[in-house]
């Protein structure tokens, strides 16, 4: 699980002087509209926990209709246990945390309303 964030998509969500082990996870989502089953935005997981020894935190980010784990999940999970451990984000990730507070959905679950009706 260690490996995971320091390859790969994840080296981008390191969090300096704190190791991280976490596994993302993709949930395929499908609904039934219409009788018909329809592939819907795939959910965005990660499972997490930090530092590598003696952990301090376990956290599971579930963002439904988020994507590749990698994408949402992953920026969340290390913004969650930097503030955890360090008590604040760093100058370096404060980029991160702003684009995860401008994410919008919003799209996402509008589209999925106008295929539901």
């Amino acid at each position: 699980m260690h490996e995971v964030f320091k390859t790969e998509q994840w080296r981008f969500n390191q969090v300096e002087g704190i190791e991280i082990c976490g596994k993302t996870g993709t949930a395929e989502n499908f609904a039934r509209i219409d009788g018909q089953k329809i592939q819907l935005p795939d959910h965005s997981i990660l499972v997490a926990f930090a530092p590598k020894e003696n952990p301090k935190i376990a956290i599971a980010i579930f963002v439904e209709n988020g994507g590749y784990g990698s994408t949402i999940a992953a920026p969340i999970t290390s913004l969650l246990i930097e503030k955890y451990i360090n008590g604040s984000i760093s100058k370096e990730n404060k980029y991160r945390e702003q684009r995860m507070l401008d994410l919008n959905l919003k799209d996402i679950y509008a589209k999925l309303n106008q295929k539901t009706k």
